[in-house]
């Protein structure tokens, strides 16, 4: 599966004398997503290349890619059976509507993907993407509690520091106050958020899940008080929150929100955009965490990143709600243009290949001892207050800068780039999450380069 030490040095050689590649005369066009335009355009970050472990750079120069592209590429890049696949895919057939028709790879895929989900959940809706993905399970939560005769369940629950996607549904059961403020008046009404577990004051430098804030759960008693559980269609959390900076849940709490959720007929949403498909070791956190929610929504490692897929896993009894009525009827007024695309389809058998083969749904489990003494090792360093780890994800969390808060975060960010890794910053947090073909000398080389960082950080 990997690469030996002379073929590693084989590629850094070859990456060493690839050309550079010019920068295009006119940044403006493009408006760029969750990023500060002007900043990024005055001194601009472009990848030209990938292969493996590694991205090139626009200048020719080698970065470790140490967030798996956007949390998303797990099988590192330019795996030549995806690739293969999605050439050949689009020579086969290169489009096929999915309103009304169908191509026989969605079915195979649809197979295989529940094949791997938890026991009970056991069917599969495409789009495009995580948000989509989670626009899709809010629309099926409040449908099938229609279906069932209780309309007056509408009343949405999320998670404070959450992130859903950015779609309407998705930043309205979201907590990120940057992703919410500019549309606050417009979002979903009938939307109750609880509380977010992270809590430095007694979990800081936790190694695995936090020891305390289980008790959190309870929030839910109190919102079902508050609105009445006859109110309440769902609850939507991520079992581990990435994009707000690795945040992993409490022992027991999921367990906790899944034993509210049965007492009071709420149907429990994990959205697993991040952290499925072997972040945390297992093919989803439901089956890491041992809790089995009604909706797991999931996107990004389905396909390696290689061409855009989301996924909602229902349910057997949410999906026979729904399969009532004349046979000729639609059961559900929902869907995609782009839902099960021929290539996104093909791409994901492939990455589901390769996964097989290499053992990667399960490797973090094999590296996280590893991956966590050397994540640890940063414990004390200049302006670190806590360190967090699971499988292969981490995090590091840096006091404020009096200057203001993300001042530190994105420092490390773009100095990391410069010398040769790529890593995410949320705030004056820094995610890593790398490919799960990663070595322990690219572990090494990754943890190497940071402290070179952080030992150097104001």
């Amino acid at each position: 599966m990997h690469l030996d030490a002379r073929r590693r040095a084989a590629m850094t050689a070859e990456r060493a004398q690839t050309p550079t590649v010019p920068v295009p005369n006119d940044l403006d066009a493009f408006w760029m997503p969750f990023t500060a335009n002007r900043q990024f355009k005055s001194a601009p970050r472009l990848l030209a290349g990938a292969e493996g472990m590694y991205y090139r750079s626009h200048d020719g120069r080698t970065v470790l890619d140490g967030m798996s592209g956007l949390w998303c590429v797990n099988a590192g890049h330019a795996r030549p059976r995806i690739v293969k696949a999605v050439q050949e895919q689009v020579a086969e057939l290169d489009y096929a509507p999915p309103f009304q028709m169908g191509h026989p790879k969605a079915f195979q895929l649809s197979s295989r993907l529940v094949d791997l989900m938890p026991e009970g959940i056991d069917h599969v809706f495409y789009s495009n993407s995580g948000s989509e993905a989670v626009e899709t399970a809010l629309k099926i939560a409040l449908a099938y509690h229609r279906q069932r005769g209780e309309a007056g369940r509408t009343r949405l629950i999320g998670r404070e520091r959450g992130y859903h996607g950015v779609n309407f549904g998705g930043i309205s059961v979201g907590g990120m106050v940057a992703n919410r403020k500019a549309f606050g008046s417009n979002l979903l009404p009938g939307v109750d958020h609880l509380p977010h577990t992270h809590d430095l004051a007694r979990n800081a430098f936790s190694r695995g899940l936090p020891r305390h804030g289980a008790e959190l759960a309870n929030a839910l008693e109190r919102l079902v008080q508050l609105h009445d559980a006859s109110t309440i269609a769902a609850v939507i959390v991520e079992p581990m929150a990435g994009s707000t900076g690795v945040l992993l849940p409490p022992e027991g709490y999921l367990q906790r929100l899944r034993d509210i959720c049965d007492k009071y007929g709420i149907l429990l949403i994990f959205d697993e955009v991040i952290c499925g498909f072997g972040r945390l070791g297992a093919p989803t956190a439901a089956e890491k965490f041992g809790v089995t929610p009604d909706i797991i929504t999931m996107a990004k490692g389905i396909t390696n990143g290689t061409v855009p897929m989301g996924a909602t896993f229902v349910t057997g009894e949410i999906f026979d709600a729904f399969m009532n009525g004349p046979e000729n009827a639609i059961e559900l007024f929902h869907g995609y243009t782009y839902s099960a695309h021929p290539l996104a389809v093909a791409a994901a058998l492939a990455t589901l290949d390769t996964y097989a083969e290499e053992g990667l749904l399960t490797r973090a489990d094999e590296l996280a001892p590893y991956w966590e003494e050397k994540i640890h090792a940063f414990r004390g360093l200049p302006h670190v207050i806590d360190i967090r780890n699971y499988g292969l994800v981490g995090a590091i969390e840096f006091a404020a800068h009096p200057v203001g808060v993300g001042k530190r975060g994105y420092k490390v960010f773009v100095d990391a780039y410069e010398k040769g890794l790529l890593v995410r910053a949320s705030g004056d947090i820094i995610a890593v999450a790398p490919p799960l073909i990663i070595s322990k000398e690219q572990i090494d080389e990754l943890f190497a380069i940071l402290r070179g960082v952080l030992e150097n950080l104001d």
